[in-house]
């Protein structure tokens, strides 16, 4: 017979999965941004003055880099914390990051509430305190 907990957490793992996915593809769309800022770099001004358009185009490069850099880093923990969690390994590193995905409606907030919930039980902790073996 299986441990429903263990399933339970196996279970949230891929979630974390799904999630961390969707969210590295919505860190993509700042490369719109991106990509005006490059067209603007390399566009001829037509006025002549070309100062206000480096501005611009700059900014229209280094934020959205940062937005995409940023998005690419959280799914990426997202992800861990997954493989963390099927693992029962980082038991803080997990609790953490379900307290961090509460706050990205509406799937983020979905999955880091059940992982709050089946983390805070006594009988996870011990879980993850006493596991040595990998999935």
């Amino acid at each position: 017979m299986t441990d429903p907990l263990k399933d339970n957490l196996r279970l949230l793992a891929i979630f974390h999965y799904v999630v961390g996915g969707m969210a590295a593809l919505f860190a993509c769309l700042p490369f719109l941004h991106l990509m005006m800022g490059v067209l603007m770099l390399f566009a001829e001004p037509e006025s002549g003055d070309e100062f206000p358009v480096t501005i611009f185009a700059a900014m229209f490069i280094i934020i959205p880099a940062i937005f995409i850099l940023a998005g690419w880093a959280f799914a990426a923990c997202v992800i861990a914390a997954g493989r963390k969690m099927a693992a029962f390994k980082s038991y803080t590193f997990c609790l953490v990051m379900a307290g961090i995905l509460c706050a990205f409606v509406p799937f983020g907030t979905v999955l880091g509430v059940f992982s709050l919930v089946t983390l805070t039980k006594p009988e996870t902790k011990e879980l993850f305190a006493n596991s040595t073996s990998t999935p």
